[in-house]
């Protein structure tokens, strides 16, 4: 028997993590955890229907608006489905169906996108307006975030589009982008995305549309509001979608099945195929297939009767650590990776999963030869999701990083208030490897078709041994590169043309100078405004910067003071690449104008993206480290190593509700 105190301590628990999942775009449980305590609430309502309130997570759409964003009505609210996780609940969905309609219905199924719902609102054929699903009835105008993806249709093509058409859809990070996005953040000491889906919604988040356009997200169309008489179906919806331009589902990915065997045969088939898919999707989507009949079913507070999710069950194996290793980046950030023993997991053998960091080892108290759950799934790179402690060796002991680095043998730091360890030596060949590859990245040259593979290979094959090698690079050496025909070469020669046009600041973060992360570099370049310049700064004058200490100016002075550093950047010069330096408009006379901050802990209701925004926009700084230049601290819960330091050197400390009041 369930009391209600304790029904009251569930709701707040599952709210809790609504706002780690649709507001910090950082779960702390998964989707089939947080389902299963959805599930256990609906329960006891069933139970006790009298405890119930409009307030109830069963009874709203939990998704939520976004500060920073104006919030505009949907035309029609946007609903949620319901989850099921097995054929029996598929089987009633399709009897209570039956039976309200008083006859056998036949139904779509399709895809289940594993990304952000959105609305899209097209006048005249003409994009004109997107929301995200907000709390249903209203979302954030994210219009100038979503123009940013190049396959959503700013003018519609075909014919019969009506003067006024709202579109519903799935925006997405595809699994190749979020993995090099993870990547970048992990190289340089940042907290990575937990999934795709998280990657997705954390970018739609950004007020900076450049910054959106940067993460190359996608989109998928599945709906459309108030259809015409012509269109009767949800088959015709996907056809008229198609026609007038949208990118929709492939033909093999939808289908019209006419009971529950056909429909679990193709839910079946896609879940036995859906790691060769390019994008994540955690189930199907059922709908009952005539549109007439939607009107006929209806909705439940915030689900709708027609339709129903079939969600899979997570991607989880168990297998044993062999060893824990460690991987040297570009910058010397060691990260360490457990060696598995080999097992099956959605259609590959896994054998390695990343463990991030060594906080992130302590707190799961992950030890060599400990039995554990990894997960792929949704989470794409296969993590250590809990160890099976039953089993644990009692000789077995705690891991701690190594003081030297694998590769070169140098010692090892950590920088105060970072998560990170590093190698210490910065001819490092390991380091070197990876400056090369982050140099051609896209949060720096952004060179594109020169990912990690072919740099390995133009490296292996000696063409590339420094920065400005690439940009020497003929048709000739690259006909040498297995895989690489006319285009393939024409198409890598014209995207390293084309980065010779780049900002001063992604120069200089390119450049993979010490403790320098976008932020920094960003600093330096409206310090300095010129490549000429930026070399010959001195300490002194770095350490005049707000948000520049003396860690970072030191690294700085010492790169610009090597020969072999400043002979590259001289041939860079020579070989066509200008970086330049254009101002950013700011909010005049606001008190964050020359103030440094830093972030730490999770916030309620801001992103980390859109404090760092807010800040800048004000004339603040944020930087990664606390020092004693530092002016704020913002304190989230569960705050790092940082908040210790902002006490011991008396930073003055804000919670968030202080520092949107300063806004």
């Amino acid at each position: 028997m369930v009391s209600k105190k304790e029904y009251l301590e569930l709701i707040r628990e599952i709210e809790k993590h609504d706002r780690y999942y649709f507001e910090q775009s950082h779960p702390q449980i998964s989707d089939f955890a947080y389902d299963k305590l959805v599930e256990q609430l609906a329960h006891i309502e069933k139970e006790h229907p009298e405890w119930v309130t409009k307030d109830s997570p069963t009874q709203k759409v939990r998704e939520k608006t976004t500060r920073g964003f104006t919030q505009v009505e949907h035309l029609v609210p946007m609903l949620s489905l319901a989850n099921s996780y097995s054929q029996e609940e598929i089987t009633d969905f399709i009897k209570r169906v039956d039976k309200l309609l008083n006859r056998e219905a036949v139904f779509t199924a399709e895809l289940k996108m594993d990304g952000i719902a959105v609305s899209l609102r097209y006048e005249q054929g003409r994009f004109v307006r997107g929301l995200t699903r907000g709390d249903g009835k209203k979302g954030d105008d994210i219009t100038r975030n979503l123009a940013t993806i190049k396959k959503l249709p700013k003018m519609l093509t075909g014919k019969q589009i009506p003067e006024l058409l709202e579109v519903r859809a799935e925006v997405y990070m595809p699994k190749a982008r979020f993995i090099e996005l993870n990547h970048t953040k992990e190289e340089a000491g940042e907290e990575v995305f937990a999934n795709p889906r998280n990657a997705a919604a954390g970018s739609l988040k950004l007020l900076d549309a450049q910054e959106v356009a940067k993460r190359a997200l996608e989109i998928m169309t599945y709906g459309i509001v108030e259809q015409d008489a012509t269109i009767t179906t949800q088959e015709k919806v996907h056809h008229k979608l198609k026609e007038w331009g949208f990118p929709t589902l492939e033909e093999e990915h939808f289908a019209v099945c006419k009971d529950v065997k056909e429909l679990l045969v193709f839910a079946t088939r896609i879940e036995k195929h859906r790691e060769e898919l390019p994008f994540e999707i955690d189930g199907i989507v059922i709908k009952v297939n005539a549109l007439k009949d939607w009107e006929i079913l209806g909705a439940t507070g915030k689900t709708p009767r027609w339709a129903i999710a079939y969600k899979f069950a997570p991607l989880q194996a168990v297998t044993q650590i062999q060893e824990i290793t460690v991987q040297v980046g570009r910058t010397g950030v060691l990260t360490p990776v457990a060696e598995l023993t080999p097992v099956f997991l959605a259609g590959s053998t896994i054998s390695r999963a990343t463990l991030h960091n060594e906080e992130e080892i302590k707190r799961k108290d992950i030890r060599v030869g400990d039995y554990v759950v990894i997960e792929k799934g949704g989470d794409v790179i296969p993590k250590v999701v809990s160890v099976d402690f039953t089993k644990r060796s009692p000789s077995s002991s705690p891991w701690s990083m190594p003081t030297t680095c694998p590769v070169c043998d140098s010692k090892v730091v950590k920088v105060s208030g970072e998560v990170a360890v590093r190698c210490s030596n910065p001819k490092c060949s390991a380091q070197h490897e990876r400056k090369l590859m982050f140099f051609a990245s896209k949060p720096a040259m952004d060179i594109d078709h020169l990912g990690d593979k072919v740099m390995m290979k133009l490296m292996q094959h000696g063409f590339v041994k420094d920065f400005s090698d690439i940009y020497r690079l003929d048709p000739f050496q690259l006909s040498c590169i297995e895989g690489f025909k006319d285009k393939s070469i024409d198409n890598l020669l014209s995207s390293i043309e084309k980065s010779k046009q780049v900002s001063l600041d992604r120069f200089i973060l390119a450049l993979g100078i010490p403790h320098v992360g976008s932020g920094t570099a960003e600093l330096i370049a409206e310090y300095a405004q010129d490549v000429h310049a930026v070399m010959k700064l001195t300490k002194e004058e770095l350490v005049t910067i707000s948000g520049i200490g003396e860690t970072v100016a030191d690294a700085v002075v010492e790169y610009f003071k090597q020969p072999h550093n400043l002979h590259e950047i001289k041939a860079l010069l020579q070989e066509g690449v200008e970086p330049t330096y254009t101002k950013t408009k700011k909010i005049a006379h606001h008190l964050f104008a020359g103030k440094v901050f830093v972030v730490t802990g999770t916030l309620e209701t801001l992103s980390r993206s859109e404090v760092t925004e807010k800040i800048k926009q004000r004339g603040g700084i944020v930087t990664s480290s606390v020092t004693k230049n530092t002016d704020y601290l913002l304190l989230g819960a569960d705050p790092g190593s940082k908040y210790d330091k902002a006490v011991e050197l008396k930073t003055a400390i804000l919670d968030e509700k202080t520092f949107i009041k300063m806004l």
